[in-house]
């Protein structure tokens, strides 16, 4: 099975969890059962090896996502792999509503305001429980924090590459 071209990380595996091979993954999803429509995840090895494992069981419990990876069958192989991460491929990710994205498709984009300013490229978000915050780093390395709510963000254009926003270059 080839790796896909576009993995997005998902989380990272914190620990074995029982005796029979399950691992604990602690995930950077909005909600870790999320992680139950995935039938195939990407492990990346810190020798940069990735390999494909097919879930065959899971659940969610306590904001950890629990699961049994084909071919990780003991503990001491679970073990092994705390602190790998975990991926899967962008393409399977679910749809969504029409006003609604995933910080990956979000992160690179150009950010340009109302007057037509170039304010930077979106590096990152930030939950901060209120709202999401877009991390807007410029050319100039200055860096603008964002709140990601209608007041802010008028419009994402993804195929434009392009999120266009109500703030002043020099707040």
């Amino acid at each position: 099975m080839s790796i896909p071209a576009n993995l997005i990380d998902m989380g990272y595996i914190a620990n074995a969890f029982g005796i029979q091979g399950w691992v604990k993954i602690k995930t950077a999803t909005e909600y870790s059962d999320s992680s139950d429509e995935y039938t195939q995840v990407y492990l990346k090895l810190k020798d940069g090896t990735i390999l494909s494992k097919k879930i065959e069981k899971s659940f969610a419990r306590d904001g950890v996502f629990h699961a049994k990876l084909a071919g990780v069958d003991d503990r001491d192989a679970a073990f092994a792999l705390k602190g790998t991460i975990v991926a899967v491929d962008r393409e399977e990710f679910p749809d969504l509503d029409e006003d609604e994205f995933y910080w990956a498709d979000l992160i690179g984009l150009e950010v340009i305001n109302t007057v037509g300013e170039r304010l930077g490229k979106v590096a990152g978000l930030i939950e901060t429980g209120a709202n999401d915050v877009l991390r807007v780093v410029g050319d100039d390395e200055v860096e603008r924090l964002l709140p990601f709510v209608a007041a802010v963000v008028l419009a994402v254009e993804k195929e434009a590459g392009l999120i266009r926003v109500e703030w002043g270059s020099d707040w």
